[in-house]
């Protein structure tokens, strides 16, 4: 099947369990439209063996109480945390025998005669997938078992994001200094050209951000790839710059500070020395498109409480 922006592979946990963020992930692009027909008959509880079933019936929930209640909005540990009140409890115990059976499913098993014409099938004959997560890795152009259940906690990226005047540096800030991550802040990466302009009360469209959008990704790859972990402050207004910043959200999470026009326009009247214009929020609040899978929380809150908010939510320490 295709690579699809946005889908996270099989193995990629949200708390305790694998495979639900995956699902969450189906959920959200088929109600986008930006799931490939390929995919479709996978999805929910059509047929008992199928891995989203399974998942809906270790949780016991409906496969449609649960997609009604994801696209109400939410990240996923918010919605992790709703289907273990409203279905079945489950304890460490029980989640680390999910993890172990689901990821070997196809491997010496009475599922390993349909793996191997699966993978006939897909033509990965020579990529010798032993369990049926692997095939979906490798199908999906992803290292087999690149990621796996026993990992610890897979979070690796927290964007805090939102209009200007919203809190995302203060909040980002102590954030990352509670967790010990590196910072980055987005603003300081933008190109002289959009200084200029947004000095000159002018505001950004979307090629003068594509550059700025590709420095702050590169930021992220660079702490990335030497292991370590990055709290981003940065605007994320629209849907396609959050995909740029996390074409897989295995490892990423959006936090939005939410506020008023009134709450936030009395913030950057209050500030000096920033490049951002108070003239230019209207124009922000215009081209924000609120996040449906981000933890969203009220900017007029104070930073001390937001920021424990997104620790404890995430189940950060």
């Amino acid at each position: 099947m295709p690579r699809v922006t946005g889908l996270r592979s099989p193995h990629a946990k949200v708390g305790r369990i694998v495979l639900f963020g995956r699902m969450l992930d189906k959920i959200r692009l088929h109600a986008r439209g930006a799931l490939p027909p390929e995919y479709l008959p996978n999805l929910g509880e059509v047929r008992q063996p199928l891995l989203d079933a399974r998942c809906c019936r270790f949780l016991g929930v409906a496969y449609g109480e649960l997609r009604a209640r994801v696209l109400e909005g939410g990240c996923d540990e918010e919605i992790l945390a709703w289907a273990h009140a409203r279905g079945t409890p489950r304890n460490d115990e029980e989640c680390l025998i999910w993890n172990r059976f689901m990821t070997k499913i196809g491997w010496r098993d009475d599922r390993t005669d349909l793996l191997r014409e699966r993978t006939i099938e897909y033509g990965l004959e020579d990529r010798a997938p032993e369990t049926f997560f692997e095939l979906v890795d490798i199908d999906e152009g992803r290292p087999a078992g690149g990621t796996r259940s026993w990992e610890p906690h897979g979070l690796s990226v927290i964007v805090v994001m939102g209009v200007s005047g919203c809190g995302k540096t203060t909040v980002g800030r102590l954030l990352a200094e509670r967790l010990h991550w590196e910072y980055l802040e987005a603003d300081a990466l933008h190109p002289p050209a959009n200084v200029e302009k947004m000095s000159a009360g002018i505001p950004l469209d979307d090629s003068d951000r594509a550059p700025w959008l590709s420095a702050v990704r590169a930021g992220v790859e660079s702490c990335t790839v030497r292991g370590g972990k990055t709290v981003v402050a940065c605007s994320a207004l629209k849907a396609a710059y959050r995909l740029v910043l996390a074409p897989d959200p295995s490892g990423t999470r959006f936090v939005h500070l939410r506020g008023d026009f009134d709450l936030i326009q009395g913030r950057l009247g209050g500030r000096s020395g920033h490049f951002m214009k108070d003239s230019l929020l209207r124009s922000q609040f215009e081209a924000l498109e609120a996040p449906a899978d981000a933890l969203t929380l009220d900017a007029a809150l104070a930073p001390d409480v937001l920021a424990q908010r997104i620790l404890s939510v995430l189940a950060l320490p």
